[in-house]
C-alpha cells in the first residue's frame, strides 16, 4: 500500500487567513454594537428630555385653564410675556432644549383658550474649529 504525504502548508495559510477574517469580523462587530449603544443612550436621554418638556408644557396649560376658571386673565401668570397680539408666552428650558408655549384667549368661542405656538427648540453654537469653509453666498 502507498503513503500520501499530506501537505500542511496550504492548509496551515488557509486557517490563518480564516482566524483573520473572522477576528476582524469579530472586532467591527463589536465595535459596532458599542457605538450603537451609545447612539442609543445619547437618543434616550433626547426623549426623555423633550417628553420632560411636554409634560412641563401640559402643567403650564392646566394652570393656565384653572387662571381662566377663577377669572383671573393670562398676564398674571408667572413666568410669562404677553406680546402686542395678546399672545402670552411661556419658555420651559431644560439644558440645551427649550419649549416655547404661546396662548391666546379666542374671543369667537367665549373665553377659550387656544394654542398659537408649540415649539421645542435646542440651543446650536456653530463649529469654527476648522475655520470657516463657507460663508453662505
Amino acid at each position: 500500500m502507498k503513503h500520501i504525504p499530506i501537505r500542511l502548508g496550504p492548509l496551515a495559510l488557509l486557517l490563518a487567513v480564516i482566524s483573520i477574517c473572522m477576528t476582524t469580523l469579530g472586532i467591527l462587530t463589536f465595535t459596532t454594537a458599542r457605538a450603537d449603544l451609545s447612539m442609543a443612550e445619547k437618543y434616550a436621554a433626547t426623549v426623555q428630555t423633550r417628553y420632560g418638556l411636554e409634560e412641563e408644557g401640559q402643567k403650564f396649560l392646566l394652570e393656565a385653564g384653572k387662571a381662566l376658571e377663577e377669572g383671573m386673565d393670562l398676564q398674571s401668570l408667572p413666568d410669562t410675556t404677553t406680546d402686542t397680539e395678546g399672545v402670552t408666552w411661556k419658555r420651559i428650558t431644560d439644558g440645551d432644549y427649550s419649549l416655547m408655549v404661546g396662548l391666546r384667549l379666542k374671543e369667537d368661542q367665549g373665553e377659550r383658550l387656544g394654542i398659537v405656538s408649540w415649539k421645542i427648540t435646542k440651543a446650536w453654537e456653530e463649529d469654527t474649529s476648522m475655520g470657516n469653509l463657507w460663508n453662505g453666498e
